[in-house]
């Protein structure tokens, strides 16, 4: 299986390990991979919050979870995530055996800056939400920072549906861990990312906390028993 975890890695254009010299973070705080029996308690304290878990051993479940979880024909959006990247689900979402209909793909395609806007702003009431997330509290919330807002909009109440994917490395102990640890290193690493693809700097400009959800079924969380994203 390290193989294949190896070769879906590489269809992240920037990792954190491509990235981790540059931005001088502590990736033995924030990046560290928990116990079996942290595991444990942080799944059952997040499926306490009504949010079901799928935990998985590797990049390859993951991604099958995902496919299995997202109907035939379905509304699909998803916001830039280097864990989405490194599980292949860029790569799936191209093929799209499942003809579902992907949102991205048609806010890609707008030429007029005005109407990509307005696509963008409809998008985060997309059927399927997918996104990564940058910290996992072992108390059960969910932490998710963004520079404008548009990869974590989706997350309170506008999807039908929320796909949240995340490796147990993104799990510390509170959510003022959590916190820190999207200053401290996703921030970093992100601002690394932007400046070598964009030529630009990054800021965190929204957070947002998943606390509880009140909607049956409504969240999911695939959590993936490796070192993914950041």
């Amino acid at each position: 299986m390290a193989n294949v975890t190896q070769q879906m890695a590489k269809e992240a254009e920037y990792t954190a390990a491509d990235l981790m010299k540059d931005a001088g973070v502590d990736a033995e705080r924030w990046n560290r991979m928990p116990d079996d029996e942290t595991i444990a308690r942080t799944v059952e304290a997040i499926e306490n919050r009504n949010i079901r878990v799928i935990l998985v051993n590797t990049a390859q479940e993951a991604l099958q979870a995902i496919i299995d979880l997202i109907p035939e024909g379905a509304e699909v959006m998803n916001g830039h995530s280097t864990t989405l990247a490194e599980i292949g689900y860029n790569r799936a979402l191209e093929e799209n055996r499942k003809r579902w209909h992907d949102f991205h793909a048609v806010i890609t395609a707008e030429n007029d800056a005005e109407k990509r806007h307005e696509l963008r702003r409809k998008s985060v009431a997309a059927d399927y939400f997918i996104s990564g997330v940058q910290a996992i509290a072992a108390s059960g919330e969910i932490v998710g920072c963004d520079k404008l807002g548009s990869r974590m909009g989706a997350w309170p109440h506008a999807a039908a549906h929320l796909i949240l994917v995340s490796g147990t490395n993104k799990i510390v102990p509170t959510v003022d861990d959590g916190l820190r640890r999207c200053r401290e290193y996703c921030l970093p690493l992100e601002n690394q990312r932007v400046q070598r693809a964009q030529n630009t700097e990054s800021y965190i400009g929204k957070h947002v906390i998943i606390d509880r959800e009140d909607v049956d079924g409504r969240i999911t969380l695939v959590l993936i028993k490796e070192p993914l994203g950041y």
